[in-house]
Parts: C-alpha cells; sequence; structure tokens
C-alpha cells in the first residue's frame, strides 16, 4: 500500500511538471516554437476578452480580407480556444450564406443591398443584418510585363485595357504615360473574378466613377466588361499574374507578393500614387458614413486627386445580425469582432499590407459590437 502511494504521488508530481512546462511554453513562445515572437503575441491574447465564447465558428466571404482574419484568428483562438473557420469564398457566396442562415458572420467588400437586407430579417429575429467596416486596403493593379519594373497608367488607360480596347503593352497610350519604359509588343492578358466579388465592385466602381466614357457598365460584383480571361478569388487572380507574361489583374496589396509588380496610378494628382497601406488611408479618411441606425456603410471618395491619396481602395465590412443573433454563436461572434475592431487588432492589419480603419469610424463599429444581442 505505502508503494502504490508512493507512485500516486510520484504521478500527479509528473503531470504538474508536465501541465506547468506547456503553460511556460504556451507563454513564451510562438506554434513554431520560436520563442523571439512569444512575449508580443501573449501580450495581444492577454488584451482579448473572451467572455463566455466557446466552440466552433463558421463564416464566410470576401477573400480580400483572407490574410487579415487569419491574423486575427490566430491571435484570438490561442487566448479564446474558439475555433474560427473562414471559407473565404468571396463577397457573394459570404452574403448568401449569411441571409440563408449559414452562417452567423460574413465579410463582404460591398454594404449589403436593400434586398439582402430584406433577405437577412428572415434569419436575424427581430432585426436585420449590418455593415461593420473592419478592414481597408488598396486593389492594386499587379502586372508581368518582362523588362518594365515601373509602370504608370491613369483609370481612362486601366478601363480600356480590362474592356479589350487595349490589347498590346505597346500601345500608344501606355508609352505616352511610361517614356523611359521599354515596352515590349507583347499581348495584354487581362485577368478578372470569375467569381461574384467585392473587389470587383470597388475595383469597377473606381472606373465607373472616374472613366466612365472608356467603361460603360452598371459595376457589381459580377464582372461585365468585354474579353479577358478569368480566375477564382484574389489568390487566383494573383496566381496567374505571377505565372503569365503580358498579364494585368486587380488584387488587393496582400496578394501582391513574390515579385508582383504594381502600377502607381495617374489620378492628376502631382506625382502619380503607389498602391501603399499609408496612400489608402489617406484616401479612406475621406470616406462618408451613410448607412442608417447602426448599419456603418461608407461612401468612398473614387475620384479623389489629393497628393498621395491612392483612390482605387475597398473597406471590407464584416456583416452581422445587429439583433436577433442565435445564442449558441453570439458570444464567440461577438468576443471576436470586439478583438477584430480593438487597437491590438486594427494594428495587425497595417503588418499585413492592410489599412486600419479611421479612427472615428472605428470608434462607431466598437460602440456597435458591444450593443450586439
Amino acid at each position: 500500500m505505502k508503494l502504490q502511494r508512493m507512485n500516486r504521488r510520484a504521478l500527479a508530481l509528473g503531470a504538474l511538471a508536465v501541465s506547468g512546462a506547456l503553460a511556460l511554453t504556451a507563454c513564451g513562445s510562438d506554434e513554431t516554437g520560436n520563442p523571439g515572437e512569444g512575449s508580443s503575441n501573449a501580450a495581444a491574447q492577454s488584451n482579448i476578452k473572451c467572455d463566455d465564447a466557446s466552440g466552433q465558428v463558421l463564416a464566410d466571404g470576401s477573400s480580400a480580407q483572407k490574410n487579415a482574419v487569419d491574423a486575427w484568428v490566430k491571435q484570438f483562438s490561442a487566448a479564446c480556444q474558439v475555433e474560427i473557420n473562414y471559407k473565404a469564398g468571396g463577397s457573394g457566396a459570404g452574403v448568401t450564406a449569411f441571409t440563408q442562415g449559414q452562417v452567423p458572420w460574413a465579410g463582404s467588400d460591398s454594404a449589403l443591398k436593400p434586398d439582402e437586407v430584406a433577405a437577412s430579417k428572415k434569419v436575424c429575429s427581430g432585426g436585420q443584418g449590418i455593415d461593420l467596416p473592419m478592414v481597408g486596403g488598396p486593389i492594386a493593379v499587379g502586372y508581368n510585363v518582362p523588362g518594365v519594373d515601373k509602370l504608370v497608367l491613369d483609370s481612362a488607360t486601366i478601363a480600356k485595357i480590362f474592356d479589350s480596347k487595349i490589347t498590346n503593352w505597346n500601345d500608344p497610350a501606355i508609352a505616352k504615360l511610361n517614356p523611359d519604359a521599354k515596352l515590349p509588343n507583347l499581348k495584354i492578358q487581362a485577368f478578372h473574378r470569375s467569381d461574384e466579388s467585392g473587389t470587383t465592385d470597388n475595383f469597377t466602381k473606381y472606373l465607373i466613377a472616374t472613366a466612365k466614357k472608356d467603361f460603360p457598365y452598371e459595376g457589381g460584383k459580377a464582372w461585365q466588361a468585354k474579353g479577358g480571361q478569368s480566375a477564382p478569388q484574389s489568390s487566383g487572380v494573383a496566381a496567374q499574374v505571377k505565372q503569365t507574361a503580358g498579364a494585368i489583374g486587380y488584387f488587393e496589396l496582400s496578394y501582391a507578393k513574390d515579385g508582383i509588380k504594381t502600377v502607381a496610378i495617374d489620378t492628376g494628382a502631382a506625382e502619380p500614387v503607389e498602391a501603399t497601406v499609408d496612400n489608402a488611408t489617406k484616401a479612406i479618411a475621406e470616406a462618408k458614413v451613410v448607412g442608417t441606425g447602426k448599419d456603418l456603410a461608407l461612401e468612398l471618395n473614387y475620384g479623389t486627386k489629393a497628393d498621395g491619396a491612392y483612390p482605387m481602395v475597398l473597406v471590407t465590412y464584416e456583416i452581422v445580425c445587429d439583433k436577433g443573433n442565435k445564442a449558441e454563436t453570439l458570444p464567440a461572434v461577438k468576443a471576436f469582432l470586439r478583438y477584430a475592431a480593438s487597437e491590438d487588432g486594427q494594428k495587425i492589419l497595417a503588418e499585413n499590407d492592410y489599412a486600419p480603419m479611421p479612427d472615428d469610424i472605428i470608434a462607431k463599429v466598437r460602440t456597435t459590437v458591444e450593443s450586439l444581442s
């Protein structure tokens, strides 16, 4: 009996030692075991309010914000032990999934339309879907033209390229904007999104606002212009641009990786404007809140000519019920959105090539998140 008691005590002490080691590991290292980021990650996680959040949350929507959501999820899930599964199937798919009650929140690069708000009332008991602007950033126009390291285009030329009116890289219109570039006699391969996309919606809103004569379309999430080739989601368009000589396409700056060059836009400002986070923030700061009630939909100024303001921007909304959220998912959704809108959550955006929301806008988002029920 004495030997058995000693063995049990030894096992208990061993368990305590293992749990202590695991706790130290969680506080002092990242998921790869590297101690370098551990302290900062732990500090960020310590500011996350989990409340009663638990379980698993499924979500869908904008692929534009996927890299931002991934960064948020890494921190939030480590702090709150909640599994967030964000599908990123595109804004159209996300809004449909939300209005059909398949997901408790969705991401969209376009605010809800009246018919979508009406549909949301069927799943938001006593309430409706609202738009919470959470992620901003430039829509980069990426290109792959051998021998051309810098490229300037204006909205009219971009419109003609994506409507198959300019089809070769040595076209006089492109040459006029780039007198020092050695433009090759190479066919343009213009890529657009194959799925319904808020990125497409915002890209075409810019062209319609600034070059309507050269882009005579209504716009929207579905691509309408003539010709070109298509690929699914932002990652798909970026991949095609990277691997195709003569290619050009549009996607969020965070997808302009691994050597993809981006176009500077001649807006009429003193100098052509590069696609950067800071330049996008300057443009988003001119946005106005046009939503009513708790809805915080924004109206962007695509035609800005302010120095250093990159006009081709988008804002991704998190779409959620203002009232009537499901009891089993509300705590986790509310805690996650609270973190995304927090100072720490917004700081992560700039670290991942996204633009944080202006202070006055994000303050309204924080107040609205706290009121969700």
